[in-house]
């Protein structure tokens, strides 16, 4: 018996991976959010290319990322944001954090950090140009 192999259309095939993908990110529970970092460029503003070992250091000491997901208790705790206080951050958000803050890990070769709300230190307009020093 003869099988034959049928090409998936690009487009079902994209959906298929981002299901995937989206299924294997997890869900931040309690007070804690999910923050995706950024890519790190491959090359300064003038157009020169970055050394691997500059490229490897801006990526371990990344100290800013994007909101992804937030649990349902996120900046909700009274005793330590006061009552009726509104969230540091939201979805899409750039922000600010500590080099070592939060639990590491990657998805399809993208890093993540999961961290405790109040871990958050600034909501960043603009993240273009801003490095850790």
């Amino acid at each position: 018996m003869t099988e034959s192999i049928l090409a998936v259309p690009e487009h079902i095939r994209k959906e298929q991976e981002e299901a995937t993908f989206e299924a294997q990110l997890p869900k931040p529970v309690g007070y804690r959010v999910l923050v995706a970092l950024p890519e790190v460029e491959e090359e300064y503003e003038g157009g020169i290319i970055k050394a691997e070992s500059v490229r490897k250091r801006e990526y371990i000491m990344s100290i800013m990322g994007l909101v992804i997901d937030m649990g349902d208790l996120a900046y909700k705790d009274e005793s330590r944001f006061g009552e009726n206080s509104e969230p540091w951050c939201k979805v899409g958000d750039y922000v600010m954090f500590r080099m070592n803050t939060g639990t590491r890990f990657t998805v399809s070769g993208k890093e993540y950090r999961l961290m405790n709300d109040d871990s958050i230190e600034a909501v960043i307009d603009d993240p273009r140009g801003i490095y850790h020093v």
